[in-house]
């Protein structure tokens, strides 16, 4: 069997599969500031969508920008349990 990657590769890329990732991605990252713990806010306010060309497709990275992210997610894994969350759903 011969499968044309270019029409997988054309077909990842299109503006309708992009559009299914990244509101996935948008659900992970509101229900991660939704259980995100709030001192400041910065924590809450860093977590963010964007998006990347990989080798085949876009991919959209739900990812922390404040500086004490990885130290809030090594205690409480906010944006684990919110990828298994909305996994499920």
């Amino acid at each position: 069997m011969q499968f044309n990657d270019a029409f997988f590769e054309e077909m990842a890329r299109s503006a309708s599969v992009d559009a299914l990732v990244k509101s996935r991605a948008d659900a992970v990252a509101n229900e991660a500031r939704a259980t995100a713990p709030v001192d400041s806010g910065d924590y809450k306010g860093g977590i963010v969508v964007k998006k990347k060309k990989a080798k085949r497709r876009n991919v959209h990275l739900v990812i922390g920008t404040d500086w004490k992210t990885m130290l809030i997610e090594a205690k409480t894994g906010n944006l684990v349990r919110a990828l298994r969350r909305v996994g499920r759903g």
